[in-house]
């Protein structure tokens, strides 16, 4: 993306501080046959828009013993060492190595680590749009989504169920909703 097409959707440069108040970091894994949702409520991120897109940068970190899946006995369960041991391993974090504008908006590739394991990570990411608040800040809205294999971070406990099937799902999909706040 030129700047040009900055200019077209209104996208500005500089560096965009994700704010936790009105975004959402969000997940779903298959349980049985249904899906247990979940959000972390603690995170930290941020944005930065360069005039040429491709040199555009993202980080984030999101504290894992903030999750909230709706029930209390899960969730400790998930902290623990048979999820994301947060005792040793107490954020996930990624950091993004390149994007690249897709005819849908943007994907994002970077380096997801969960449990001290990273792997690389390609988000799918909408521009939504850009305003001012009553404030005067300047405001970004974007949304992403991928999908990881929770295995290839060393989460792998498991139930064996009859005929072969397991209690949950490897495929784990990561829902973005951010709204961040001009910095510089």
């Amino acid at each position: 993306m030129d700047s040009t097409t900055l200019q077209q959707t209104g996208l500005k440069t500089g560096t965009w501080a994700i704010d936790p108040s009105h975004s959402e970091v969000a997940f779903s894994v298959r349980h049985l046959m249904s899906k247990v949702r979940g959000t972390f409520g603690t995170f930290e991120g941020q944005i930065e828009v360069a005039e040429n897109v491709a040199e555009s940068k993202a980080t984030a970190s999101i504290d894992l013993s903030s999750i909230n899946t709706q029930n209390e006995d899960r969730d400790n369960h998930v902290r623990s060492s048979d999820f994301f041991d947060i005792e040793n391993h107490p954020a996930m974090t990624f950091t993004s190595t390149s994007v690249q504008e897709d005819t849908d908006g943007y994907r994002v590739t970077g380096d997801l680590t969960i449990r001290g394991v990273t792997k690389p990570v390609t988000l799918a990411a909408e521009f939504l749009g850009i305003d001012q608040d009553p404030w005067g800040n300047t405001r970004v809205g974007f949304e992403a989504t991928a999908e990881i294999s929770r295995k290839e971070f060393g989460v792998d406990f498991n139930i064996p169920l009859e005929g072969g099937k397991l209690l949950i799902g490897d495929k784990v999909t990561i829902h973005l909703a951010l709204e961040a706040v001009l910095q510089s």
